[in-house]
Formats: C-alpha cells, structure tokens, sequence
C-alpha cells in the first residue's frame, strides 16, 4: 500500500488518472447503489405487459399534460405529479389490484410510488426506465 502511496505522488497525472478511475467506477455502480433506495418495486416493459394482462394491473401516467398527448400506454389514467396528492381518492377503488406507475425516464414515479404507498397501496410498480424504456421495448403507444 505504502508503494502505492509513493507512485502516485511521484507523478501528478498518475494521481489525476487514480482519481479518474474511482470516479468512473462510482459512475458505474451508482445506478445500482440508487436502486436499492428507490420506493417500491420496478417492473420492466415485458414484466409489466404480462401484469396488465394476467392480473388486470392500473396503469397510471404522472407526465405533464403535453407529454401525456404525445403518447401514453394503452388504457392509462392520467394524473400529473404536480396533482397526484389531491387525486389519490380517485384511486381508492384499485387498492385490490395492482399498480404500475410511470413517467417519461422514472424520477416523478418514484414519488408517486411513495404516495400510494403511503395511503396504504401495496401492490405498487414502478415502470424501469419510464416510458422511454417503454418505447424502446418497441411497446405500442396510444395518442
């Protein structure tokens, strides 16, 4: 270690080039760090396809209007982020079913995972990825 230690003071690139790598190794395992704090469970594309089919799962879109006008998921309830506390009554009578929540990458969806949790759902998705990853499973979309 103390060897080590010497190389990288001989020469200030080894340090930079040192630093360099345990930056880009923590950019890689970042994401799997961040999922394990993440609120609830994920479900990719094909995961949430079959719980739509086989168990009849509520899909609910937390995009902003516009976004949700461009394309949505066949069926999905629309209530944005910004209103999803003052709606979650709207949602009451889905507590027996599951429900996959997605937005455009999967930030705004964790906070609304957070939300139903919260009011007592349990059976609450999150979407891996958003409705991008949607998108590049080749999953239709609804306008």
């Amino acid at each position: 270690m103390e060897q080590f230690l010497v190389f990288l003071q001989k020469n200030p690139l080894h340090l930079m080039l040192f630093g360099a790598a345990v930056i880009t190794g923590g950019m890689l395992i970042w994401p799997l760090i961040s999922r394990l704090f993440r609120p609830g469970n994920e479900v990719g594309a094909l995961e949430a396809v079959q719980l739509i089919n086989r168990r009849d799962a509520v899909v609910i879109d937390v995009r902003e209007d516009a976004e949700y006008a461009v394309g949505h998921i066949a069926n999905a309830r629309h209530i944005p982020l910004a209103q999803f506390a003052g709606r979650i009554k709207e949602l009451e009578k889905f507590k027996s079913r599951p429900i996959i929540v997605n937005c455009r990458s999967g930030s705004r969806a964790a906070s609304a995972v957070d939300i139903l949790r919260k009011n007592g759902f349990n059976e609450v998705f999150m979407l891996r990825g958003g409705i991008s990853a949607w998108q590049q499973a080749s999953m239709p979309l609804e306008k």
